[in-house]
């Protein structure tokens, strides 16, 4: 689905950050939450006390990482930052010695949408997500000079994205210098692979596991090959990207009900004035989402992104996960019989993607 509102400017991303209570309900042990443009609020639970430092990289150490805050006993340290920088954080227990690892899950960009690390969640065998490796987002076509450079930080080495044929003449990415790749389809197999209207979301998604399974290939292709850092976006960040990502946590062993609460979180985090440049359609008259999207952008009472559910509240997500266990038996089935994982490869992907 595709669906706009209106926000302005960086504070409006503080404003987000505060909206998304969502975040913090996974049963993330240690969570970075920006409250203002210049500021984060780290947050743990379940230790009485602790010591917390910043860091400048994911792989910076207690030794060498810089203290922030000792014998720390409220739950919480607020740190300024620069608008744009995304630090790391480690907050050991005082009681154990058990040092958590977090960043703050949503990359702050000036121009951006949706743009978030999959980082910190459980996983199999009782660990969590590896930080810093795996990013889903909207489309960037309108991104600042200063976001460049905020995802430049990212080190990002390959881009995977959902989006049509059509989406991607209209709104071109503006990050360069990441390896690049897309699988053409238009967007009206995506409406027609479901047999029901864009407004029947539940039925769209139902054709997400087979339209997507290409695209799911190379993701799962980068990540097996552990090259570095990947990012794959769709342009809402939404509902492609959130079935990918459903896909990509439930092979890393992240519980379901999590995964869910990831994927709803992206009513609260799009910004769509960023996601798809204003545009005359009369200059892309055989463009079939051109034509979407001026019928978006036409109507101001659409500005406000709708949550992802049905009206009984049975969120879209379900339809297709829903159509992975009817068709290949779960999801373990799909990733083996569409997406080609073996036994071996999910073993290899968790020893690489979780900690």
């Amino acid at each position: 689905m595709i669906r706009f509102r209106t926000l302005s400017s960086l504070t409006a991303l503080a404003a987000v950050a505060l909206a998304a209570p969502v975040l913090a309900q996974t049963g993330q042990p240690v969570e970075v939450i920006r409250t203002a443009p210049t500021s984060v609020d780290v947050r743990w639970s379940g230790i009485k006390a602790a010591d917390v430092f910043r860091a400048d990289t994911p792989d910076t150490t207690v030794a060498t990482a810089t203290p922030v805050s000792a014998n720390d006993r409220d739950g919480h340290e607020t740190v300024t930052m620069p608008a744009g920088a995304r630090g790391w954080f480690l907050v050991r227990d005082r009681a154990t010695g058990t040092v958590t690892r977090a960043v703050e899950r949503v990359v702050p960009l000036e121009q951006g949408s949706n743009f978030r690390d999959i980082g910190g969640y459980p996983a199999a065998g009782g660990k969590t997500v590896r930080w810093g490796m795996i990013y889903r987002a909207g489309a960037t076509p309108l991104l600042s000079d200063a976001d460049l450079a905020t995802i430049g930080t990212l080190r990002l080495n390959a881009m995977v994205d959902l989006r049509s044929d059509e989406e991607r003449q209209l709104a071109p990415t503006r990050i360069d210098g990441v390896r690049y790749t897309a699988v053409g389809y238009s967007m009206k197999r995506l409406m027609a692979a479901s047999g029901a209207p864009p407004t029947n979301g539940s039925a769209v998604y139902r054709g997400m596991p087979v339209l997507l399974t290409p695209q799911l290939r190379l993701v799962f292709d980068l990540l097996k090959r552990n090259e570095g850092p990947i990012e794959y976006n769709c342009s809402a960040g939404q509902d492609r990207t959130g079935f990918v990502t459903a896909i990509v946590l439930s092979a890393l062993g992240t519980p379901r009900e999590v995964i869910v609460k990831d994927y709803l979180a992206s009513t609260a985090l799009r910004r769509p004035e960023y996601e798809m440049p204003r545009f005359d359609p009369a200059a892309f008259p055989d463009n079939y989402a051109a034509k979407l999207f001026s019928y978006y952008q036409s109507k101001p009472e659409l500005a406000k992104p709708q949550p992802l559910m049905e009206a009984d509240g049975t969120p879209f997500l379900l339809a297709a996960l829903d159509e992975v266990e009817k068709r290949w038996g779960s999801v373990d089935g799909y990733l083996k019989q569409e997406i080609g994982l073996s036994d071996a490869d999910i073993a290899t992907l968790r020893a690489h993607y979780t900690e």
